[in-house]
């Protein structure tokens, strides 16, 4: 099982109009089996984080380390990292069975094992009725639940989720959230979960991270950040979630 460590990670967008520090110096590591959500208002670095693990951009300075591997020269195909965005950008030319089965039949993966995985995945996310659709006749959260079975058969070291539910209503979002807690939980994939929102930070972290500005704020449990808030940010960031 993967382990991952972000050490002084940083990344600096260099304009005309001067350098935005996206995200500083943040530390930060993510046990084996862990589902961790990164929270924070608006650009506050929570998706540069992402897109820097993943491998999608390259750090300013610092470190990423994956499963005891440096993967700061890997390019993101090589991370063995599966990413799932807030769109679910699925092929609308395929079906259901073969936009999830997609990334195993890139890589030439047998038939046998595709059916078998592609099968498993649409069990596990209740989509097994509807793998001869295509994506123009299944709803939004039947969308983002391929989606996630794209990346749940590729058996990646790392799950990486992009505000995937934030354009759900809020009973399928919490429908998804047991099912995403569901694969983590069988899988013992770390996962990274960001979200702009504190209530859903609160219900799939097992620790939290709070970002401001592109620095880390506080990093523990739902409890630690409740009851012993870091600085006046991170308590009055979360009053906001309460009020």
């Amino acid at each position: 099982m993967a382990e991952v460590i972000l050490d002084n990670l940083s990344k600096t967008f260099r304009s005309k109009t001067g350098d935005v520090h996206a995200v500083k110096e943040l530390c930060l590591t993510i046990q084996s089996g862990e589902l961790i959500a990164i929270v924070g208002p608006s650009g506050c670095g929570k998706t540069t984080t992402l897109r820097l693990i993943a491998g999608l951009e390259e750090p300013t300075s610092g470190s990423i380390h994956i499963n005891g591997a440096l993967a700061n020269n890997l390019a993101a195909k090589d991370r063995d990292v599966a990413m799932v965005f807030q769109t679910p950008a699925l092929f609308p030319h395929l079906s259901v069975f073969e936009n999830i089965g997609f990334g195993l039949t890139l890589r030439k993966f047998p038939t046998p094992e595709i059916d078998k995985r592609v099968r498993e995945a649409a069990e596990l996310l209740g989509l097994s009725g509807k793998l001869r659709c295509r994506p123009s006749e299944l709803s939004g959260g039947e969308g983002q639940r391929v989606s996630l079975g794209r990346a749940l058969v590729r058996r990646p070291k790392l799950f990486l989720l992009d505000e995937p539910l934030s354009s759900l209503d809020a009973p399928m979002r919490k429908q998804l959230r047991g099912q995403i807690l569901q694969i983590q939980r069988l899988s013992k994939v770390p996962m990274i979960y960001v979200t702009h929102d504190q209530r859903e930070a609160f219900a799939i972290g097992q620790r939290i991270a709070v970002l401001n500005r592109g620095a880390l704020q506080q990093f523990g449990s739902a409890s630690e950040i409740r009851e012993k808030p870091a600085n006046e940010f991170v308590a009055a960031f979360f009053e906001e979630s309460v009020g």
